[in-house]
């Protein structure tokens, strides 16, 4: 196989796994705390000898989110609550602690202050909130405080990462650095944060993505006619 052939198919990987991350951001523009992702790729050279071009090629390399705040929509629910500025809510998930921005909570049957899915919402000190079944009128300061009947309760914790994210599902993210928790952090009461995604721009990325994996495919096809034609030259003499 020529050079040619191993440089385009490297690139049209590269597009299509692009592809996928786009797709999934457009999927995403209306989940709530969702944040853009970027394909990040790397390229590789390759020495083919001491008198020959060296060979380039290209991989995909990890993952780059687009941590800006999204659109803060009032909800008026109770237990929705959205950051402002940086930081994350820590969840209690079996596979381990996971970070998110999506901050639609619900008390469970235990009394436990809980995702839709049945995660459950750390404190400052990484311990699940309990919400006593009797509360009548809870409060949630700007400062992540709770307040039941005028009695404080705990504290929603925000928390920011030690290194690197990894994407868990499309709203959480794993730390492997650990995280710690972020002083002076501020939450809203009754509001969510929207995702970050712009889908105009999003689709824009698509057509581009798309023109570029077709001109891709074009040139494959051509080196494929080239070579057959070659063997073919050669054969009939």
């Amino acid at each position: 196989m020529s050079n040619s052939i191993y440089a385009t198919i490297s690139r049209q990987d590269g597009l299509l796994k692009e592809l996928q991350v786009v797709a999934n951001n457009i999927a995403n523009a209306n989940t709530t705390g969702y944040k853009t992702d970027r394909a990040v790729f790397a390229e590789y050279l390759v020495s083919t000898g001491p008198d020959t071009p060296s060979l380039s090629m290209g991989a995909l390399a990890g993952h780059s989110f687009d941590l800006t705040q999204g659109t803060v929509k009032f909800t008026g629910g109770q237990f929705d609550v959205a950051i402002q500025g940086e930081g994350f809510f820590a969840l209690q998930t079996p596979a381990g602690e996971r970070l998110t921005r999506s901050g639609s909570f619900q008390v469970s049957a235990d009394g436990q202050l809980i995702t839709p899915d049945g995660a459950s919402v750390l404190d400052a000190g990484n311990t699940p909130i309990q919400i006593p079944p009797e509360a009548a009128n809870i409060s949630i300061a700007g400062d992540g405080t709770i307040t039941v009947d005028g009695e404080l309760l705990g504290q929603i914790g925000v928390f920011r990462a030690n290194g690197e994210l990894q994407r868990d599902t499309d709203t959480r993210f794993s730390a492997e650095g650990g995280t710690e928790p972020i002083e002076n952090a501020s939450v809203l009461q009754g509001a969510l944060e929207a995702s970050n995604v712009s889908p105009v721009l999003e689709m824009a990325r698509m057509i581009e993505v798309q023109r570029a994996y077709e001109a891709g495919q074009n040139v494959l096809e051509e080196e494929h006619q080239r070579i057959t034609q070659f063997i073919s030259t050669v054969r009939n003499r």
